[in-house]
């Protein structure tokens, strides 16, 4: 991930106010993927009547949030804004699995394996790891070797290992966030919804395709990769989608044990930003390719992946994993990308109806963000916060 167009200097006084809503008003929030389910929570729990709408359910096949495991990792180089973020969003996540009585943290840990004698992309995190409480720990290529011998290290300089992050059970948890969300007396509605009714300036109505509608005070629009397509006018050149591709390799019997238990990894080539999450379910030794696929219809696209994009990440995984030469693909999965052009999200008004907001922009590293963001987004419709410059949709 490129880090070098986020904006590292965030002063929280600064920021954009919206018209407070009053506790007791209304909200729908349509999507119940990370974002809109945290955030349909976190209203429920500030004293909001709030409906979530979701076409094909929490944690579908179809979503960015629907596969096994997703990556929660504080590394953002000298972005403070998005490492408390990450931080908060920890903390957050391990309440509620004590509230839950659910494990969806894995605390594997991250293992960074770095090129060069500086890698900004950690370096420039470092500091701010230290002042929580949450410091690296730098291997050298022999105590590297040593830890995990099952890694070539032939093009490494040397690796941080971040003993707090890990990995989170991605389709789980956004099940679990809507069955507390329906627990605690918020209304979930399975359908696919698109704006209705506006007058005077606002949207009255979202309209359901069981021919029902919704009327509300609020809206929120928080359909990940959809976002570009529903509101194209808008968004169309500000959220676009990309085809991401996810392996999982089936390990040979001999070091199961080893795949196992290694830790999230990310490769910092600066160029693909392969990564991997071991231990899902049983399911193989996963990969990821971070680097920006071909453009994607999260709707309609086939889920079957592109030959050229395998056998490039099989040459990479054989380099840097020499005993997976011969490792049959046993799974693959498309994560669609709802990115933003600079990788920052995005949380703004519609410019032309006062009361329907955009919540999105989650560009490959949203996920993990989620109950940190659901909070944030609450404290904003009251009034409590402000929209940070940097995700609006014109930027600053």
């Amino acid at each position: 991930m490129n880090t070098n167009t986020f904006a590292p200097a965030y002063n929280p006084d600064e920021g954009i106010a919206v018209e407070p809503l009053q506790a007791g008003g209304s909200v729908a929030v349509v999507g119940a993927g990370a974002f809109g389910g945290w955030t349909a929570l976190y209203l429920l729990r500030s004293g909001f009547t709030v409906t979530l709408i979701d076409a094909w359910g929490p944690g579908n096949s179809r979503s960015s949030s629907g596969d096994e495991t997703r990556v929660i990792r504080s590394t953002y180089g000298n972005n403070k804004f998005y490492f408390d973020l990450n931080v908060r969003a920890l903390q957050l996540w391990k309440e509620h699995e004590q509230q839950w009585k659910t494990r969806l943290f894995q605390n594997k840990g991250v293992l960074w394996f770095c090129y060069s004698e500086h890698t900004p992309l950690v370096d420039d995190s470092i500091p701010y790891a230290q002042a929580c409480g949450m410091p690296y720990e730098k291997l050298s290529v022999a105590e590297l070797e040593k830890r995990y011998p099952i890694v070539n290290t032939t093009d490494l300089h040397h690796a941080y290992f971040d003993a707090h992050g890990g990995c989170l059970r991605a389709r789980e948890a956004c099940q679990a966030v809507v069955k507390s969300f329906i627990s605690e007396g918020g209304t979930y509605i399975q359908a696919l919804a698109k704006p209705g009714k506006k007058e005077g300036g606002r949207l009255k109505e979202v309209q359901l395709t069981n021919g029902d509608s919704v009327i509300a005070d609020r809206f929120i629009f928080a359909c990940g990769s959809w976002l570009g397509f529903l509101f194209p006018e808008v968004l169309g050149n500000l959220i676009t989608c990309t085809k991401q591709e996810v392996y999982y390799f089936g390990v040979p019997a001999s070091k199961a044990v080893s795949f196992e238990k290694f830790p999230v990894w990310v490769d910092v080539d600066g160029t693909n930003f392969y990564y991997g999450i071991p231990g899902n379910n049983y399911r193989g030794f996963k990969i990821g390719v971070d680097e920006r696929g071909e453009s994607f219809n999260p709707s309609t696209g086939d889920r079957t992946y592109n030959t050229t994009v395998l056998q490039k990440a099989k040459r990479f995984i054989t380099h840097r994993f020499p005993d997976l030469k011969d490792a049959p693909l046993v799974e693959n999965r498309v994560c669609p990308y709802e990115n933003s052009p600079d990788g920052n999200f995005l949380f703004d008004q519609h410019p032309e109806v006062a009361n329907l907001y955009f919540l999105g922009g989650g560009s490959g590293h949203g996920f993990k963000h989620g109950p940190a963001l659901g909070e944030r987004i609450s404290r904003i419709i009251s009034g409590s916060g402000k929209i940070p410059p940097f995700f609006l949709l014109a930027r600053q």
